[in-house]
């Protein structure tokens, strides 16, 4: 006899081993916590033999302990039975972290919801704590409508289980947490771009409209002096020289406004759109530089709301400014690529390269950020950037953004090209 349950033992050991390796595999890689909840229901089910079980939270704000999953339990019983910790056997075991199995819960003194119990007809009934680092997170029931005697192998059993499910709900929870936390950052990341856009964008204008318009009649006004000047017959050679370099200041000046307008928000991404838009910022940048460069478009040109024109505009704007400034190159092209199904960017040069690998942060000395921006705002539409490079063999900048039903395109206003 005293073999005979040795061998049992023996026997079960193995299985239990099994069981927990098996719920552990089924929760790995699970991160939304009603998946993790119903799968860990379903195997402790399929462990005791039982089809009728729900898992129990505790709202850390009221105390109360809510219905999340749950098999074989009727409507009425998920609505009207309501449970607080420390009330009834469910309650308790919340509170005290200590399991419950009983033969037949119907006859249990403790039972808060006995009409509910009775008419549900549960007898055998099981009561596990969900624990992580010693705090009680929810409670496993499980119970069936035939009585049941349960072994000191089935509390470890259903303890370790109880553990695990804990363990994994600290988890998800924490994942979810951090999934919101990104998504909260995301979203101011992606108002500050939109604000400094908005911002850029009226900058701009008033450059325009009152400091470069200033410019202009400054520089009107002393070439109409320096005529009259010249016509009087009374030219004075030192008076005329300075007006003309006063001139030659005011026209230079105007210019680098220009050209800061043209940086902060040029005029033809609103008008013409896009291509334009690029190809003036490739000649001013690149220009002046000597360097040989194209533009080049693939398939429909078509209209993108001014916000996603925007960023497409930025991201290669900050190709084009990284090409200038680093690169020595003396080549270089602009492919944007009209897909039935994406927008394609596509930017290389011949120059220097770099090795990628060294760039993975954002440095003190502002080393990276202008890349890290970059595939923020391809991100932000839903697309992929990257970069490819090796030292000597130049480099290539792509992005890749869908464009599917909820893509916004704008109102063609372009001219056509």
């Amino acid at each position: 006899m005293g073999r005979s349950k040795l061998n049992s033992k023996t026997e079960r050991e193995p299985s239990e081993l099994l069981v927990l390796s098996r719920i552990s595999a089924a929760l790995s890689g699970l991160w939304d916590l009603d998946a993790i909840l119903g799968v860990g229901l379903d195997n402790t089910l399929d462990i005791m033999n039982g089809t009728i079980g729900e898992v129990l939270l505790i709202d850390e704000d009221t105390g109360e302990l809510s219905h999340v999953v749950h098999r074989g339990l009727s409507k009425e019983f998920l609505e009207k039975v309501r449970v607080n910790v420390g009330e009834g056997i469910t309650g308790s075991v919340a509170g005290s972290g200590k399991a419950i199995l009983l033969e037949d819960i119907s006859s249990d003194p403790r039972v808060a919801h006995r009409d509910m119990v009775t008419s549900e007809g549960l007898k055998a009934y099981i009561c596990v704590p969900l624990r992580a680092r010693d705090r009680v997170l929810g409670v496993l029931n499980v119970a069936s409508r035939v009585p049941r005697k349960f072994t000191t192998s089935d509390m470890h059993l259903l303890y370790a289980i109880g553990d695990q499910l804990g363990i994994a709900i600290e988890h998800a929870r924490l994942y979810e947490r951090l999934r919101k936390a990104r998504e909260r950052l995301r979203k101011l990341a992606q108002q500050n771009l939109e604000a400094e856009e908005e911002e850029r964008r009226r900058i701009a204008r008033e450059l325009h409209d009152e400091t470069s318009q200033s410019l202009s009649g400054i520089a009107l006004q002393l070439q109409a002096l320096i005529e009259m000047a010249e016509i009087s017959g009374k030219e004075n050679t030192e008076y005329v020289a300075g007006l003309k370099k006063v001139q030659a200041l005011t026209v230079q000046v105007h210019k680098e406004v220009s050209r800061l307008i043209s940086n902060l928000r040029p005029a033809l991404l609103d008008t013409l759109g896009l291509v334009p838009a690029v190809r003036q910022y490739a000649e001013t940048i690149l220009q002046p530089l000597e360097m040989e460069f194209s533009v080049e478009t693939k398939g429909a040109e078509t209209r993108f709301t001014p916000e996603v024109e925007a960023a497409f505009f930025r991201f290669i704007q900050g190709a084009v400014g990284n090409i200038a400034q680093h690169s020595k190159a003396k080549k270089a092209t602009i492919m944007l690529e009209y897909r039935p199904q994406e927008f394609a960017i596509t930017i290389t040069d011949d120059g220097q390269g770099f090795d990628v690998s060294e760039i993975t942060d954002v440095e003190e000395s502002g080393r990276g950020r202008g890349l890290f921006s970059m595939r923020e705002r391809i991100g932000f539409l839903g697309g992929t950037s990257g970069i490819e490079s090796e030292t000597g063999k130049g480099t290539i900048v792509w992005a890749r953004v869908p464009i599917g039903q909820e893509f916004e395109y704008a109102e063609d206003k372009s001219s056509g090209s």
